[in-house]
């Protein structure tokens, strides 16, 4: 469980702002496999993880599924609608038990003309998770199956965030079958361990030479 100081988003405001901004937040408990907002549904706010881990996915017409992050404890959720006052593009639903808060539109607004130093904060973090996605867009055009899982499963483990193998191909952007097949391999060649959805890295420096540099990271709560 983080608190609210721990966001990066907020690291410059003084304890008395800090305390306003936490009368603005409701927080709310989650179990596993819980909806936060649905697709399509009109956004009056932005969420924060303060406990678990929540997962971002974007389905398409035919029902395909796309896993776009990974969001843990001190990163933000929603933050995309905050400022154009549209529809959620993507539905978040919690992979554990999770404490998320949330704060209205109206109330952060007016918390902002008091604090514009958060305001660059904000756009300081959409920029850097802009860039992150412009380059998994490009590692889609280059990158074989293995070196995509590879990244993925280095970041997991970092993370300690488990996913079943089925989530692992949507998030990597692979079929369920080269996902099972490339840990498989992996496993046999003492590369990872996995037990149940827990895979353990066992020999980073090799998923390492797999895969090219991944230069733009959000933050330690973000996974793309």
């Amino acid at each position: 469980m983080v608190e609210l100081e721990a966001f990066r988003v907020f690291a410059d405001l003084k304890p008395d702002s800090l305390e306003k901004l936490k009368g603005m937040v409701r927080r709310i408990d989650y179990g596993a496999e819980e909806l936060i907002y649905m697709e399509g549904a009109p956004a009056f706010g932005f969420y924060l993880v303060f406990s678990g881990a929540v997962k971002v996915v974007k389905r398409s017409a035919k029902g395909k599924s796309q896993i776009l992050k990974i969001i843990g404890p001190g990163g933000l959720l929603g933050e995309t609608t905050l400022f154009d006052k549209g529809v959620h593009n993507a539905y978040a639903k919690t992979l554990v038990a999770s404490t998320v808060g949330f704060i209205e539109r109206g109330d952060f607004f007016y918390f902002l003309e008091r604090n514009p130093k958060v305001v660059f904060r904000f756009f300081e973090r959409l920029s850097i998770e802009i860039k992150s996605f412009q380059n998994k867009l490009a590692e889609r055009s280059y990158a074989s199956s293995k070196e995509r899982l590879a990244r993925l499963i280095l970041a997991l483990g970092r993370s300690g965030v488990e996913l079943s193998r089925g989530e692992l191909a949507e998030m990597a952007g692979v079929s369920s079958k080269t996902a099972i097949r490339t840990l498989g391999e992996l496993e046999s060649r003492g590369i990872v361990s996995i037990n149940n959805r827990k895979i353990t890295v066992l020999k980073e420096d090799y998923l390492k030479r797999l895969m090219e540099p991944f230069p733009a990271v959000v933050d330690d709560a973000v996974i793309i």
